[in-house]
């Protein structure tokens, strides 16, 4: 049993707070909480128990697997995947008995960003666009566009195109192999010469 509030699907099961805005095709699935203020766009997917905070972002097309939350000061753009179980996190140096909401850092993930299952996100950090996170991998820097970026800490082990498949190690221009896409490597970054 499920209903439909509008034009976006919630679960029986779950919480949406008044004041929340959720975008149309949205689908929220079991378990949810969804807070008052969190802006969540069109076309997304929440799994079973994710938790959206009050001033979280979520942009168009964005899909959260099960045993995600969503923090404070997150923000995620469009086509954004988050694995199951990967972790935001939102102060720096959290304390039981110290209040550090004043502290919340600011993490925000670019487009086409992908973070594999188990993987932590320490806050306040970007995410680049098209990036990729390999599972259980803990993100404690800024991380550069259609990176490939795996391990603890997590470090660049090369590039991938935005359709996901890994880009050859060391070139200057590459083309991908799954889609045909081409790409540039200039000055330590990567520069799509076409795209989807």
């Amino acid at each position: 049993m499920a209903d439909t509030i509008g034009d976006y699907f919630v679960h029986e099961s779950s919480y949406v707070d008044e004041g929340a805005e959720i975008g149309s095709g949205t689908k929220i699935w079991h378990f949810c909480h969804i807070l008052k203020g969190a802006r969540i766009g069109r076309n997304c997917s929440l799994g079973q128990n994710v938790n959206v905070g009050s001033k979280a972002v979520i942009g168009n097309n964005v899909k959260i697997q099960n045993n995600v939350s969503v923090y404070d000061n997150v923000t995620l753009e469009d086509d954004v995947f988050c694995g199951p179980s990967m972790v935001f996190t939102n102060v720096i140096n959290p304390r039981s008995h110290v209040s550090r909401k004043h502290e919340y850092k600011n993490t925000l993930v670019k487009r086409g960003a992908s973070i594999g299952a188990n993987a932590t996100i320490v806050c306040g950090h970007t995410i680049g666009e098209y990036a990729f996170i390999g599972a259980g991998a803990v993100v404690t820097r800024d991380v550069p566009a259609y990176a490939l970026m795996y391990g603890s800490p997590a470090r660049q082990h090369g590039w991938v195109c935005q359709c996901g498949e890994q880009l050859p190690k060391d070139f200057e221009h590459a083309r991908c192999a799954a889609c045909g896409h081409e790409y540039r490597c200039e000055s330590g970054a990567l520069k799509p010469l076409s795209g989807f």
